[in-house]
């Protein structure tokens, strides 16, 4: 089960010159939608990134070339096969699947961008997903959102949706926005996704450049399991169809209201993947500051996150405080003062001067530990920067599920 406040939106804004539809297509999983399809409206802009993962997918080959060409008009994913490790027949496939919804909708094969999630290693039934194509185009809908979100899970729990508006001057903007994962979860962009859509009027150079920016602050700060997939894509789409207000730089008035509103609605996306990560009973949040570099304190953050000894104690509810201490010793800064490092615990403080803290005691730490949401405050005390990672426990679930991922 997902922890803590997953609901969707009671509010779903459909943008205008976007249309999605899901249709079952049979790539894996029986009598379920597992083919997405998004159409854009030619006046939009979009930005892309990609995962870091040199091993990556067929799809993610060919949508990298295709953006490098044309402007997308449709997206399309499937769910149940990553097209991963499937070498040259992988990419044959990708670009099959593009060629064919190019011709169904009369576009340049290079406006089509893939994306594939699941199975790695497998070969991809591209023809079911070509036979899926009419059913796909013929129920695309501006308010299909949530069928889409459902269309694109693997071993999802809960579709993940964030939806925002925002007013500025007479101007109202809209974002949607949906992503999937669970497991293998460690994006470095720039198996997760994510589809943001406004219908501000954004600069494509501009678009890119805030997709970088709010992607390193959101999806590039959730960790589940530290395994970075080969599938990760994020992608941000500007219609240009609320009014013909263009921003072009990030000294428009309109320009701070729509990136924080963004901002919200990508944290939300990421936050959801770690609230529902697999076998997920703990969704922890670990806020380092004090460091001398943001990258310093990011590497602090993740020696904790990613430590199984940290995250199985959580789990537990056990106050092993020393586990924490031990992740952060080893996050790579060697000239790192322990005498001066304090953590708590959302408000209880465990550690001070890097020993136990005077007022700390152990029925304090398990009443924190047991709590569904827990906040790891660590203070290095050398300098002013700051971030923070998100992340969940690992459970035994979390090992039946991939344990069992292709049975």
């Amino acid at each position: 089960m997902a922890v803590g406040n997953v609901a969707i939106p009671k509010t779903i804004y459909p943008i205008k010159g976007i249309k999605l539809s899901a249709t079952a297509a049979g790539v894996r999983y029986k009598d379920r939608d597992d083919l997405v399809v998004i159409e854009i409206a030619d006046s939009a802009t979009t930005a892309v990134v990609t995962t870091k993962n040199t091993f990556c997918a067929a799809p993610v080959r060919v949508l990298r070339e295709h953006f490098a060409k044309a402007s997308p008009r449709y997206l399309i994913t499937n769910t149940g096969n990553a097209n991963a490790g499937t070498g040259a027949d992988g990419k044959r496939r990708a670009l099959d699947i593009c060629a064919a919804l190019a011709a169904k909708t009369g576009v340049d094969t290079s406006a089509v961008l893939p994306f594939s999630t699941g199975v790695i290693g497998e070969p991809l039934n591209s023809d079911a997903i070509i036979a899926g194509l009419d059913n796909a185009l013929a129920n695309l809908a501006a308010d299909n959102w949530l069928a889409a979100a459902n269309g694109i899970r693997t071993t999802d729990t809960i579709p993940k949706l964030a939806s925002e508006k925002v007013d500025v001057d007479a101007s109202s903007y809209h974002i949607t926005g949906m992503s999937k994962g669970s497991g293998m979860i460690r994006p470095n962009m720039a198996t997760m996704l994510g589809y943001v859509a406004t219908d501000a009027n954004i600069a494509a150079d501009l678009l890119q450049e805030m997709l970088s920016n709010i992607n390193e602050q959101s999806f590039n700060r959730i960790t589940v399991d530290g395994d970075t997939s080969t599938n990760d894509c994020c992608v941000l789409i500007a219609t240009g169809t609320a009014n013909s207000e263009v921003i072009d730089s990030p000294e428009h008035p309109h320009y701070q209201p729509i990136f924080e509103a963004l901002t919200a609605v990508f944290l939300r996306l990421a936050q959801l993947i770690v609230r529902d990560g697999e076998g997920a009973t703990k969704f922890m949040t670990v806020n380092v500051t004090g460091g001398k570099t943001t990258q310093e304190c990011c590497d602090v953050a993740y020696a904790v996150a990613h430590s199984p000894l940290v995250k199985t104690a959580f789990f537990a509810s056990d106050a092993n405080w020393g586990r924490i201490l031990a992740a952060v010793g080893y996050a790579g800064i060697d000239d790192l003062d322990t005498e001066q490092v304090d953590v708590y615990l959302d408000e209880v403080m465990i550690c001070q001067n890097g020993g136990v803290a005077p007022s700390y005691t152990e029925a304090a730490g398990k009443e924190v530990m047991s709590r569904p949401e827990i906040t790891i405050h660590i203070d290095l005390a050398r300098g002013d920067a700051h971030d923070t990672v998100y992340t969940c426990d690992l459970s035994y679930d979390y090992v039946k599920i991939n344990a069992d991922y292709r049975s």
